[in-house]
């Protein structure tokens, strides 16, 4: 099977432009393609699976990757997606931002001389004079097309700004570039990204009078229709730092049964032949195919010694030994106690367990929470610094654990 074949059965493609000649392309390693990542935050998120292996994928078949960095494109913000505007960064976030995208992809895609390339396009949008920019471009663009595109329909109905009005010329001008510049004649991306990368297709061929290509990619989304990714409302990140290996683990650990196949079929590396016999996995094994999900992805992201951490924490808590080392921690001093102790409340905020104390206080009275398998039902419970020293394990809902220590 080759590797287009392979990415129609693993149902990674939603649209293409001309589908014969996609396929020849990359069938044959002669594609030369691009996918932004806009600096939006400071770490790549569980969302960008879908571009980073996808990228993967089509270097191992001998195609040529460019990941654009949109250090350019941030200032302007993307409106696909949203009903708000998003916020304004700085110059020095984005670039910031940049850089830590640059070593989470490095992780993923093998970079260098004759390999992938990583490109920002601030080097170009930031020095373009916009009469100029205007002159050159602005007749290649159909305001009536532009307002029907899907990108901008839902801002719409709350307000388009004219910021964002302009993303959808900024993205088809770094097709335009890389076309002349870097030899690139495919754009891959979200397919939620179909009207502007279709804008980017339609500028080359005005200009050029030539030919790219553009394919989407399919959104990773749960039985519900939701983006997944994202965990009681916060993102999932690749970032250690922000979302543990743990964490990380658990979130995939914890997938819906009726998910679980879809994610394996689309995030991971496992040969097809294996993915077909899993596909007839019911019951308790659904939750090995979990397990195997989890391990998996954590090991791409954080590396098999961190996955294996992970895998025998879980295992370790669900098979009732809490006291695993490498159980997500919250170490605790002196100076956080208040008459030397702390209430149930604030940790539960502390760890994460909970966003909010009133949210901790819901999960409290409907009786959610526990330390040490044991129900809290008391809002103003404490624990005293001798109970602390000794460790507690908090636990919301079935699958969330901390462990709570003073040092």
């Amino acid at each position: 099977m080759e590797i287009y074949e392979e990415l129609v059965e693993r149902g990674l493609i939603a649209q293409v432009t001309n589908e014969e000649e996609i396929k020849s392309m990359i069938n044959n390693g002669k594609a030369v393609f691009y996918i932004g990542f806009d600096c939006t935050a400071d770490s790549l998120t569980a969302g960008h699976f879908m571009a980073l292996t996808l990228m993967k994928r089509l270097q191992m078949a001998g195609n040529k990757p460019i990941a654009l960095i949109g250090g350019g494109t941030t200032m302007i913000g993307d409106p696909s997606g949203r009903t708000d505007m998003r916020k304004m960064l700085t110059r020095e976030d984005i670039e910031h931002n940049a850089e830590c995208f640059k070593r989470q992809m490095e992780r993923f895609i093998d970079f260098g001389e004759g390999k992938a390339r990583m490109i920002n396009n601030a080097d170009w949008l930031l020095n373009l004079n916009y009469v100029e920019l205007l002159r050159e471009v602005g007749a290649c663009f159909s305001v009536n097309n532009m307002l029907r595109a899907e990108c901008y329909k839902q801002r719409m109905e709350k307000g388009l700004s004219f910021l964002e009005f302009n993303y959808m010329i900024m993205q088809s001008y770094d097709f335009y570039y890389l076309f002349q510049h870097y030899d690139c004649n495919m754009q891959f991306g979200g397919d939620d990204q179909w009207s502007n990368m279709l804008g980017g297709t339609e500028l080359i061929r005005r200009k050029l009078g030539k030919d790219a290509h553009a394919m989407t990619i399919t959104l990773l989304t749960d039985s519900q229709g939701k983006k997944m990714g994202k965990t009681a409302g916060n993102a999932v990140w690749l970032d250690a730092n922000k979302t543990s290996p743990y964490d990380f683990y658990q979130y995939w650990r914890n997938v819906d049964d009726a998910d679980v196949m879809k994610c394996i079929r689309m995030l991971t590396f496992l040969p097809l032949e294996q993915i077909h016999e899993m596909e007839s996995w019911e019951g308790s094994r659904l939750n090995q195919a979990k397990e195997i999900l989890a391990y998996e992805l954590t090991a791409m992201v954080h590396g098999d010694e961190e996955a294996k951490k992970a895998e025998a924490a879980a295992k370790a808590l669900f098979g009732g030994g809490a006291g695993s080392a490498d159980m997500p921690t919250l170490e605790l001093s002196e100076a956080d106690l208040v008459d030397g102790a702390a209430d149930i409340m604030t940790l539960l905020v502390k760890t994460g367990l909970c966003p909010s104390k009133s949210d901790a206080r819901r999960n409290i009275q409907q009786g959610g929470v526990t330390a040490n398998d044991e129900k809290i039902s008391d809002i103003s419970k404490t624990f005293r610094a001798e109970e602390l020293h000794d460790g507690i394990i908090l636990k919301r809902g079935k699958k969330n654990y901390y462990k709570v220590i003073l040092k």
